[in-house]
């Protein structure tokens, strides 16, 4: 079976044990694995042509926003998280954030913060709005729907004021790792490493497709995101997080080869950061480390992220990009294609149904199932 038919396989089996496809599972939404859920879903229906996976992308989108967007069930407060009613809300689901989907209910004003607990705590991650506010841009030129762009610019202006603290004068200071379901208190105050980065990406993804309604203009938070990770340390060896570096590079990469941002720089910025920490990775024992001691996702996270360096090296062969950005870019994507077996590794390893009988990959088996689609089949998440 070639991988493009093992990806297919195990988004249909994420479909059924999810409550995406088989009415008679209760819906299981988590917003991580819901954003790559939704653009490998497109991907493959670009590559095949099967409707029924653009239907299923569709009713992806419409669960994670009527489980997601409105108060748990466990929760004394109810309807959407928004605040709006029942008729405006179902318009602008997106517009008071999206809820994680974890499995406990936040944390109280009066509870004690307990760092392992508030793992498994509901709540709000910027970094999973920014996936959300990808794959809604991806429905909407996949689909044909414009109503997802304003939902992902409405998302975006939501997380944008929810999560960046701001000085006395009103300029960005950093941003928050965790917030309230209702957007309204920090849970972990902390700021994500690369959530700024992230922001900067995503936004100007959002903002190459179209400014027509000034409501939906990002310039002020794309400039903003810029300058506060204008001088932050983006180096990782966290195989997730060089992986988001990577992606997201090789999105910036589509926009500056279609002239969308000015700053091609962030490209070799964002290659450069993934440089010395992919070489400590790649260099430590992680794959003498048994299936039990190893976490799927976070593994194909990296494994994306290099299927997006070869992306990148093959627009560099026909891009009509300036030759000082070329030079600039060339050697840094040649250093990481040294890696690019990497990507294999990891795939041929998790496809063995062996590694996949233990406790760690069933628990976590969606998000597993899902990134490791994704990695086989990436052209639905890591285009723009």
């Amino acid at each position: 079976m070639d991988r493009q038919s093992k990806a297919l396989e195990l988004m249909l089996d994420f479909a059924g044990r999810t409550g995406l496809s088989d009415r008679d599972v209760p819906p299981r939404r988590y917003l991580w694995t819901d954003a790559f859920g939704v653009c490998n879903f497109l991907g493959l229906f670009e590559e095949t042509g099967d409707e029924r996976l653009r239907e299923l992308a569709v009713v992806l989108i419409d669960q994670v926003h009527h489980v997601l967007g409105r108060y748990r069930d466990d929760d004394p407060r109810t309807g959407w998280i928004s605040g709006l009613d029942e008729e405006e809300g179902e318009a602008h689901p997106t517009i008071g954030g999206l809820r994680i989907g974890k499995p406990l209910p936040e944390r109280r004003p009066d509870e004690a913060f307990d760092e392992e607990l508030e793992w498994n705590r509901d709540g709000q991650y910027f970094h999973y709005l920014t996936q959300w506010m990808h794959a809604l841009e991806r429905a909407a030129r996949v689909v044909g729907e414009p109503r997802y762009h304003r939902q992902a610019v409405e998302l975006a202006k939501a997380a944008h004021h929810g999560f960046t603290v701001r000085t006395q004068s009103g300029t960005p200071s950093r941003m928050v790792w965790k917030m309230s379901t209702d957007l309204q208190r920090p849970l972990v105050a902390s700021m994500g490493q690369h959530d700024p980065i992230s922001a900067y990406v995503t936004y100007s993804i959002l903002q190459s497709n179209g400014v027509a309604d000034p409501d939906l203009d990002l310039t002020r938070e794309i400039d903003e995101m810029a300058t506060l990770c204008s001088s932050q340390d983006l180096r990782t060896s966290d195989s997730l997080g060089l992986g988001g570096l990577l992606s997201d590079a090789c999105r910036l990469s589509q926009l500056a080869v279609r002239g969308q941002i000015e700053q091609v720089s962030w490209v070799a910025r964002l290659l450069a950061s993934a440089v010395p920490g992919l070489a400590r990775f790649v260099a430590s024992p992680w794959q003498k480390q048994p299936a039990t001691y190893r976490l799927a996702f976070r593994e194909c996270g990296l494994s994306i992220g290099l299927h997006g360096v070869e992306r990148i090296a093959s627009l560099l062969e026909t891009s009509p990009l300036p030759m000082d950005a070329k030079q600039d870019l060339e050697p840094l994507v040649s250093r990481l294609l040294l890696f690019r077996h990497v990507a294999r590794e990891v795939e041929d390893f998790w496809l063995d149904p062996v590694h996949r009988a233990n406790a760690t990959w069933e628990g976590h088996d969606a998000i597993n199932q899902v990134m490791l689609a994704t990695s086989l089949a990436p052209r639905g998440y890591l285009t723009v």
